[in-house]
């Protein structure tokens, strides 16, 4: 039996090779994929060995086929002379003739044919590729979180390099008030950065010149909400104010919202308002039972539902009634996403017209600020709220940390008298309590006034 070799770029690329010239009648005996050397390109292709069925179809001569005795076509142009038709119906009807099987292999069954004719398990091989792709990927990640290191330490340390370069004693000297009232190192380096930029030397060398435009740029950089506190027109329909409070735990939100009932609804001097407060911190055990005992002190009405439906009724029907409707709502912890997203969709029934503080203590770490006005971004708070004050000596993480995320301040509490110890935020404030500065009250005054409307008159 003699056998023949054809190549080409597959088996199935083959397999029409030889039908073109030998007719359909062979019989495959065995395949390899070999590759080409490379200066010639070093691509694979396939090479398949083969016999023909003489008996079946072919004469031969000079140990070559000849035309095919049963009158199928040992090549195209044979073919189409022994029948009388176009060499490319003959080819055609060879095509048509073919095992469908052959033409049209599953590529990933033609793989594991493969492989078991190496003598190799395919699904071991199989699996030693995933495995090399998940390694691949693998390191893939960890490449990239390592880039992220990288970039992180070299901010870190361009950070300290450039507070570490030889500079005035007057911009040393203010670093070092800056960390000592524990400004972000952010807003430090900024700070420094925009000195060495914008003051002359004859500035420099006046510390207290110093100290007032060091003083004058933190002030730019504290933004005071804008609260209305305007008389409800005569009208046949009221338009409340809503306010809303959220916050982490154990932050004051509870005391705060009674001291803004007090504020608003009791306190001398000012223009008592219709306030309602409503308290949905039923999960924290007293907490709405502090809330009551607040209410019945202030002789204000004091509601508490239970779910979404019912809070919207009750909104609606205040509505009617109040001009300040004050919410109290149960802490979360920042870390819990799922709680947090509980609340949201709750608080959704205040209507699209409340506003909504993030209440944050004034004594809590920087990056636990940054953290926590991150994780309550879905609530879209217009203000915070900064309590405790008088727990802590320090402002600049509050104002760091502010000024990163654009958020302006509403009211700030320092104590725990109702309703003493709250006040709408102010510039001045926060430049007065700053530790080490020597502030011209007077000159930072003039450049931050506080008007009228800024204080806590219903006017």
């Amino acid at each position: 039996m003699q056998t023949y070799v054809m190549r080409g770029v597959s088996k199935g690329d083959c397999f029409q090779k030889i039908t073109d010239k030998y007719g359909i009648h062979f019989t495959p005996l065995r395949e390899k994929i070999k590759q080409k050397p490379w200066f010639l390109g070093g691509k694979e292709y396939v090479e398949v060995e083969f016999y023909l069925n003489v008996q079946r179809g072919f004469a031969m001569q000079n140990g070559e086929p000849a035309i095919p005795v049963s009158g199928v076509s040992a090549s195209r142009s044979q073919a189409a002379a022994a029948m009388g038709r176009p060499a490319r119906h003959a080819a055609a009807a060879a095509a048509r003739t073919l095992p469908k099987e052959d033409t049209t292999l599953d590529f990933e069954e033609e793989k594991k044919r493969l492989l078991v004719a190496a003598g190799k398990d395919p699904d071991q091989v199989f699996r030693q590729v995933k495995d090399r792709e998940d390694a691949e990927e693998t390191q893939r990640k960890f490449l990239e979180e390592l880039k992220e290191l990288r970039d992180e330490f070299r901010e870190k340390m361009e950070l300290k390099n450039s507070a570490k370069k030889e500079e005035h004693d007057s911009i040393v000297r203010m670093g070092q008030i800056l960390r000592q009232n524990s400004f972000g190192e952010r807003y430090i380096v900024n700070l420094l950065e925009r000195a060495r930029k914008e003051l002359p030397l004859d500035t420099l060398e006046d510390f207290s010149a110093v100290q007032d435009k060091f003083l004058e740029w933190i002030g730019e950089s504290v933004k005071i909400y804008k609260i209305q506190d305007k008389p409800q027109k005569i009208s046949l329909e009221r338009n409340p104010r809503i306010l809303v409070l959220v916050g982490p735990t154990g932050v004051g939100k509870t005391t705060t919202v009674a001291k803004l009932a007090a504020v608003y609804g009791r306190k001398p001097g000012c223009r008592q308002l219709s306030v309602r407060i409503i308290t949905i911190d039923s999960f924290r055990i007293g907490g709405s039972d502090q809330m009551k005992k607040y209410g019945d002190i202030m002789d204000i009405p004091v509601f508490h539902p239970d779910n979404r439906r019912d809070l919207r009724k009750e909104i609606d029907l205040l509505r009617e009634e109040a001009d300040l409707i004050l919410v109290d709502t149960v802490g979360r912890s920042p870390r819990d996403s799922a709680k947090l997203g509980e609340m949201k969709e709750l608080l959704d029934a205040c209507g699209s017209t409340a506003e909504i503080h993030l209440v944050i203590s004034a004594s809590t770490q920087i990056c636990d600020i940054e953290n926590i006005l991150r994780q309550f971004e879905p609530f879209h708070y217009q203000a915070v709220l900064l309590t405790k004050l008088d727990e802590t000596t320090n402002v600049g993480n509050v104002i760091s940390a502010l000024k990163d995320r654009d958020k302006p301040v509403s009211y700030i509490t320092n104590g725990q008298g109702v309703p003493k110890d709250i006040k709408k935020a102010d510039v001045i404030w926060f430049l007065t309590n700053l530790e080490g500065f020597r502030v011209d009250r007077e000159k930072m005054e003039e450049r931050f006034p506080v008007n009228k409307s800024d204080q806590f008159q219903w006017s």
